[in-house]
């Protein structure tokens, strides 16, 4: 179930989707992870006139970090780190999945770059985990990410 992607017609009726993801929202906010549901539902994050909205900023790095413990580091976990030049080039967005459980990320036409980041969506997962769907574009769509988490941690870098 998605309702923000360009898969499934965002492009066609926006208003619509989006209010079918807000109630989506308030319906599973009891077991929603807390800091992907307060940027999920806030009124800013899919605002495109906000700087802070990631709609059409531009990849500066992915780094997957694989966080060892233990006496030998034989418990080993992942986190993900995201940073994004603001669509308006005033500052940056990092995101940081703390612990990820699984991801995809594809792409299928790289010559450019990722190009914009188009459409996202924070929803749960079968196992009530935090599930996050980017969707990367230019002239056409250029690539998809999944990355399937315990919650999204976001800051705004502005620019001095």
């Amino acid at each position: 179930m998605a309702f923000l992607l360009s898969t499934d017609g965002f492009d066609e009726d926006g208003p619509g989707h989006y209010r079918r993801y807000k109630d989506y929202l308030g319906s599973v906010k009891a077991v929603f992870p807390p800091s992907a549901f307060a940027l999920a539902s806030s009124d800013w994050y899919h605002d495109y006139s906000d700087h802070r909205c990631p709609h059409d900023a531009w990849l500066e790095s992915a780094t997957v970090h694989e966080n060892a413990a233990g006496e030998r580091q034989e418990n080993r976990s992942l986190s993900i780190a995201i940073r994004l030049l603001g669509a308006y080039h005033d500052g940056h967005i990092e995101l940081l999945y703390p612990q990820v459980f699984a991801y995809r990320l594809d792409m299928w036409d790289g010559k450019s770059g990722h190009e914009d980041w188009r459409y996202d969506e924070l929803r749960l997962s079968e196992r009530n985990t935090l599930l996050h769907e980017i969707e990367w574009c230019g002239r056409r769509d250029t690539g998809r990410w999944l990355i399937e988490a315990s919650d999204l941690e976001f800051r705004w870098l502005p620019k001095t």
